[in-house]
């Protein structure tokens, strides 16, 4: 039984470096073309060769995006750009089309290849004939269960690997190859620009009555038909592990560093756990706690378990229980910290250390003062740098939280 990839979002080169610091075995980013996060804040080359290095130093992997449709004109200077990938040592390509398939094996033949969700291959044959077209791996479409997975596996070529996503959003169309964005505002979803037009409110309007706006009942918030809850499985490692996949993925390149240290960090720990002693393996529920904390819609398992497709509609509310506040840069002794504050912070409000390894601890920090050394009553201006005490010993990146104001 080998031990499965973890596999982060690196939406910017500061998520990038978290997700590693966290505990990622390997990210997966956007370049500046080509990629389905056209509005994320794509890496340009020198930033891309910044997080290369700083993944590749610490043994862990890095895989760029390229999994749009392309229309003819996407195609002008694709040669050039996988050439540019390949010098500066990126570890693998994550494609959808057939056509920029056949580019890079002809452009760069040694280029490792996955296949995109976006491909929605859900039977084994399938997925064999992609390996035999040079594919290395296969990123499953998420409509499959565990059961599915399991026969996949069994009738794929031993080095074939598998791949799923175990956590994150989840769009209401099939493998996310939706049309509702163009239609309705002209944003190519499969082009990366998509305007998430399922997330909106939608009423029911009769024809001969315009402007009679009628809710379709379902709770005190209204419907939300096409909106798709949260995928989590948290509570079911050992059913992945088992099914054979070699590496699990966690959605989120347009997300916070606070949700992908959070994501990765309690994915780090079970997984980690299970492998210390899989018989005796308990889930523990400080991970699904970790995971509350980040925003995110009402939580469930996707189709890993065979449901039917009524159960993945939500609503568009987000849980938001927790907020980042700011983030250590530097130890300046006695007590005194160097912070970089992100949202409005208080002294002597309890707040919470999110760390790498460790369980998350509480803390007070006082006596706040601004960069010209001026004590202030709150750190409330973007993005300000300030100092303070803390009541316990804080570590550079350390990332600090506290639950939101409506939730105490």
């Amino acid at each position: 039984m080998n031990k499965p990839e973890l596999l982060a979002p690196a939406g910017n080169l500061d998520k990038l470096k978290t997700a590693i610091d966290y505990g990622a075995d390997a990210v997966y980013m956007g370049g500046a073309r080509l990629n389905l996060r056209a509005f994320s804040d794509n890496f340009t080359n020198e930033e891309m060769m910044e997080g290369l290095k700083y993944a590749h130093d610490r043994g862990r992997k890095v895989y760029v995006t390229i999994n749009v449709f392309p229309h003819e004109s996407d195609m002008k200077g694709l040669d050039e750009y996988l050439l540019n990938l390949q010098e500066i040592g990126v570890d693998a390509i994550i494609v959808s089309d057939p056509g920029v398939i056949m580019t890079a094996r002809e452009v760069v033949p040694d280029m490792e290849i996955h296949l995109s969700t976006q491909a929605n291959n859900v039977n084994s044959r399938s997925a064999t004939f992609w390996h035999k077209m040079g594919v290395a791996r296969v990123i499953l479409a998420r409509e499959l269960s565990l059961k599915e997975i399991k026969e996949i596996r069994k009738n794929i070529p031993e080095e074939l690997e598998l791949e799923a996503f175990v956590h994150g959003s989840m769009c209401m169309a099939y493998s996310g190859r939706c049309l509702l964005s163009n239609y309705m505002t002209g944003r190519d979803a499969n082009r990366g620009a998509c305007a998430q037009p399922c997330r909106y409110k939608y009423y029911l309007v009769e024809e001969k009555r315009p402007g009679e706006y009628m809710e379709i009942n379902e709770d005190e918030r209204g419907t939300y038909i096409m909106n798709s809850k949260d995928l989590c499985m948290i509570e079911h490692i050992p059913d992945l592990i088992a099914s054979g996949l070699q590496s699990l993925k966690i959605e989120g390149r347009m997300k916070s560093e606070f949700y992908v240290a959070a994501i990765v960090k309690a994915y780090r720990q079970a997984i980690d756990t299970y492998f210390d002693d899989p018989e005796n393996f308990v889930y523990d529920e400080k991970w699904l706690d970790i995971l509350n904390m980040v925003s995110h819609r009402e939580y469930y398992t996707g189709f890993y378990y065979g449901r039917g497709n009524s159960e993945i509609h939500g609503t568009s509310s987000y849980v938001r229980t927790h907020e980042l506040i700011a983030i250590v840069k530097e130890d300046l002794g006695d007590g005194r910290y160097l912070i970089g504050q992100k949202n409005r912070i208080y002294p002597g409000e309890k707040i919470k250390i999110m760390r790498p390894g460790d369980d998350i601890i509480e803390a007070v920090m006082t006596e706040f003062r601004d960069e010209e050394g001026i004590e202030i009553e709150v750190a409330n201006k973007a993005a300000m740098d300030f100092t303070a005490y803390s009541s316990v010993k804080l570590y550079p990146n350390d990332i600090l939280i506290k639950e939101k104001e409506d939730q105490l």
